[in-house]
């Protein structure tokens, strides 16, 4: 017994004494380490110190020279800078400035019709100035099968809280919804201070251009919607990626720039998803005085 406990002892004591001094010297190594690491750190901060005070170096991937200075950049260039930075957001994202849209937002109105069955339908009509509004004919006139027994016998778009009158001044010749000719404009005789808006009727509803959609959605008041555009259909109308629910009829499609290049005037059966939008053309403005705004 004790001949064989004695060996197994001493090889015991061995593997601890053996297993301890291992630990120490991998300690010792992990603290040099540590401490080059250190000093590695160290010297970075150091070169990063006299980089800030010799010049910044670019972050456009290419070696810069250790002894070369930035060049100041004075307060022209540095705003013709964030220019162009804003100008490409704006063309590869679609963006419009937040303060843009706003103002936009004000140029809309809702609109609401009621007629000879003692039925009410709302809609929207879009500013253009000097009392005039541009909307869907259909917002303001019965047609399809129901017209013969169905009369639009007033008309009132909401402004600053309250209903106001407007009467019908010129209207396209669409006799059906959805048709290039289911426009009109309205005139108000009320006095009104709302930002009028700048139409561009020479937009040209390029595939996929980002657009943007203002209408008194579900008629819980001017509500922005984005898109993108599609195609043009067999009778000039332009399909748009961008909701088509009720209300928004007679609301604005705006362009990248911000001017009203069309209305939308109905969606796809069965499918929210995809707008027609009626493109402006200047015949629905021969009625409306030139205070109206048109873009350049």
């Amino acid at each position: 017994m004790t001949r064989g406990f004695l060996p197994t002892l001493l090889f015991a004591l061995s593997a601890v004494m053996f297993f301890g001094l291992g630990s120490f010297l991998a300690a010792r190594q992990a603290a040099e380490n540590e401490n080059e690491q250190i000093a590695t750190l160290r010297a970075e901060v150091g070169v990063l110190k006299r980089q800030r005070t010799d010049g910044a170096a670019a972050t456009s991937g290419k070696v810069a020279d250790a002894h070369a200075t930035a060049a100041p950049i004075d307060d022209h260039s540095r705003a013709a800078l964030v220019a162009d930075i804003k100008r490409q957001l704006k063309s590869e994202m679609g963006l419009l400035p937040v303060s843009m849209l706003r103002e936009r937002r004000a140029s809309f109105v809702e609109m609401y019709s009621y007629d000879s069955t003692g039925a009410s339908n709302y809609g929207t009509a879009g500013y253009l100035g000097n009392g005039y509004f541009i909307t869907v004919k259909h917002g303001v006139i019965a047609l399809g099968d129901g017209a013969a027994s169905r009369r639009i016998t007033s008309i009132k778009i909401m402004y600053d809280g309250r209903g106001i009158p407007a009467r019908v001044v010129d209207t396209g010749d669409a006799s059906v919804e959805v048709d290039p000719g289911d426009w009109a404009i309205l005139k108000v005789k009320d006095s009104i201070d709302l930002p009028a808006l700048a139409v561009d009727t020479a937009y040209g509803f390029d595939f996929a251009e980002p657009i943007f959609r203002l209408g008194n959605d579900y008629s819980k008041g001017i509500i922005l919607s984005t898109g993108y555009v599609g195609q043009r259909t067999s009778n000039n109308l332009v399909t748009c990626l961008t909701d088509g629910h009720p209300g928004v009829s007679g609301g604005g499609v705006l362009n990248g720039d911000g001017h009203l290049v069309g209305i939308p005037i109905g969606r796809m059966q069965g499918d929210y998803r995809f707008s027609f939008i009626l493109p402006l053309r200047p015949e629905m403005f021969r009625k409306v005085p030139q205070t109206a705004q048109l873009a350049e």
